[in-house]
């Protein structure tokens, strides 16, 4: 599985992309949670990864994960899709444990088990029974320390991988996404998309891929993360045994891109609908600007009550389905707008995007619209943590990307105290900012002129 999303679940305030004994204890449950204990908790181990959990009071499951702070973006473009390649290929088994073997071990106990790759980073993950929490950690152990990376499941997996990237080409959303992307920051990796390119992965092979694996996956570029039924003790003990033969390593060096956006990229498809993206550079995951562009987002595009569902479907009628979203990457961001219309409505549509755009950089929101994005963000957030798998995952991102966990209240703290003023100053930036324009439709370039 890929994702180019670059939200991280310390905002997951801004995205919809947050003390049992690992049951070494042979199943027992924890007794009650003592006043001022600690939920979640982070150490440096002896290793070298970084270990994060949060322990969740009354349940009996347990998610743990392994980030690795690599993805597409540090990679060369020759080796385009190694990150992905690489997920695909270390749930293939290890020297000793077949592939078909992990499975069936995890199928056992009713596990579920997956992995994805983002442009800056790459994530595997097992939820099950906090009783069967040492079978997870062995699993992501072995595959993430020595993987058997055959040759043969690498030209195996290759062909899927560029099944894969065909299947992509075939949706004509997915393809204004990745072309309005590939605009917004050419000739940049983050500019490429996360599956490389069909020369790219036919040229990745076996010596490669391990080569890639060697330099990456090291303890000092990962972090192990846990939630739900787990003990933070027992937990580092037992990553530190397992994982202890991967120390070293550094976190990929990077270079902000820096070149002018391409303002228009139109690629012709005999489709019934035209597919529109409209794309603007924004904030990195580090800048205090992130808050108010998430209040701005569901207000222009981010919700049922945002101003573009509300005018393009809702009024006019012109679209089955509009969206606005974010995405944070290190040193910059992305605002993109999509709809799909009919042909003969593209231009229109097109404008009203504009002109939406324009109006909140002279105006910004209103009172109402702050107080409803608000309350939409508040409760999305806490709604989208009532599990450990997700739990799991914010703590996980977090620590990774941004060196430290917020607890959810400060998250929550952070969107109430946006006011007015700051969402006014930031789209009135963003307003300012090129505009991309990408379509994908029964159209010529001519037809939409820069």
């Amino acid at each position: 599985m890929a994702s180019d999303q670059g939200e991280t679940a310390e905002t997951a305030v801004l995205a919809a992309g947050e003390a049992a004994a690992l049951a070494l204890r042979h199943g027992s449950r924890p007794g009650p949670r003592s006043a001022g204990a600690e939920v979640i908790r982070t150490d440096v181990l002896d290793c070298g990864a970084r270990l994060v959990t949060e322990t969740m009071a009354d349940v009996r499951s347990a998610t743990v994960g392994v980030w690795v702070g690599t993805g597409s973006r540090d990679e060369d473009e020759g080796r385009a899709g190694a990150s992905h390649f690489l997920e695909h290929l270390l749930f293939k088994g290890t020297p000793t444990w077949k592939a078909a073997e992990i499975a069936e071990a995890v199928d056992e106990v009713g596990g579920d088990m997956n992995a994805y790759t983002t442009k800056e980073y790459t994530a595997f993950y097992i939820r099950l029974l906090s009783e069967n929490l040492p079978l997870g950690l062995d699993v992501l152990g072995a595959i993430m320390t020595d993987p058997a990376l055959d040759p043969a499941d690498v030209d195996a997996e290759r062909q899927v991988i560029l099944d894969e990237i065909l299947m992509h080409a075939d949706e004509p959303a997915d393809l204004a996404s990745e072309q309005c992307a590939a605009a917004l920051f050419p000739g940049h990796p983050l500019g490429r998309e996360v599956l490389g390119v069909p020369a790219s992965v036919r040229a990745l092979d076996a010596t490669e891929i391990r080569r890639f694996f060697d330099a990456h996956y090291r303890t000092a570029n990962m972090v192990v993360a846990a939630a739900g039924d787990v003990d933070h003790d027992q937990l580092a003990g037992e990553v530190d045994r397992r994982f202890g033969s991967r120390n070293g390593g550094q976190a990929p060096s990077r270079t902000p891109p820096d070149g002018p956006v391409r303002t228009r990229v139109v690629t012709r498809r005999p489709t019934e609908q035209a597919h529109l993206v409209v794309g603007l550079r924004a904030f990195g995951r580090h800048a205090e600007e992130r808050w108010p562009l998430a209040v701005l987002n569901h207000v222009l595009g981010g919700g049922m009550s945002s101003r573009l569902f509300q005018e393009i479907r809702e009024r006019r009628g012109l679209a089955y389905a509009v969206w606005s979203e974010r995405s944070h990457f290190d040193e910059v961001g992305a605002l993109n707008v999509g709809v799909g219309t009919a042909p003969e409505h593209a231009h229109e549509v097109l404008g009203l995007v504009h002109d939406e755009i324009d109006r909140l950089g002279e105006n910004g929101i209103s009172a109402r619209e702050l107080a409803v994005a608000k309350g939409h963000l508040r409760a999305e957030t806490l709604l989208s943590l009532e599990d450990s798998g997700a739990r799991m995952s914010r703590v996980g991102s977090s620590l990774l990307l941004h060196g430290r966990v917020l607890e959810v209240s400060e998250l929550i703290d952070r969107v109430e105290a946006v006011t007015l003023e700051d969402v006014a100053s930031v789209a009135a930036k963003l307003a300012a900012e090129p505009r991309t324009v990408s379509v994908v439709g029964p159209f010529e370039a001519a037809d939409f002129p820069e």
